[in-house]
């Protein structure tokens, strides 16, 4: 595991506001820890940088692992994964009910892989939107 100082964890966790940056999960919701993850894995040659770190829910930091890229299941041609620090959410996905709804071939990789319309996740959210908390904005 590397290494993440304390200053660069406060200053990951603040940025996002309690969310993850993938699902929009609020920390609150989350019976596990959020974690900080890298977007380019160290073992892709990623930084333990603010630039390539992320706010995550252990779902989605679990799913995304080291992966960067995919096949976009509408396409099958490979596509990068939605990266926190150079897109923003809102240009890649909507939300459907209490679904996410990829608008992009990189939020439609992301979702595939990720597992974001999972049937227990996609259940979480529809307490958690009825309840008025979700989606998770950091805005």
């Amino acid at each position: 595991m590397m290494y993440i100082s304390s200053d660069l964890r406060q200053l990951v966790s603040a940025r996002a506001g309690g969310c993850c940056e993938y699902c929009r999960l609020p920390e609150h919701a989350s019976a596990v820890n959020f974690h900080i993850e890298h977007i380019i894995a160290v073992s892709h040659g990623g930084l333990t940088s603010e630039d390539n770190l992320a706010y995550s829910c252990s779902l989605c930091n679990h799913y995304k692992g080291p992966n960067i890229a995919a096949a976009d299941p509408e396409t099958g041609k490979p596509t990068f994964l939605f990266h926190p620090r150079l897109h923003t959410w809102d240009d890649h996905f909507s939300l459907v009910d209490a679904e996410i709804d990829p608008q992009t071939p990189e939020g439609r990789a992301t979702v595939n892989v990720l597992h974001l319309n999972d049937l227990s996740r996609v259940e979480q959210r529809k307490v958690l939107i009825q309840l008025g908390q979700y989606p998770c904005t950091n805005h």
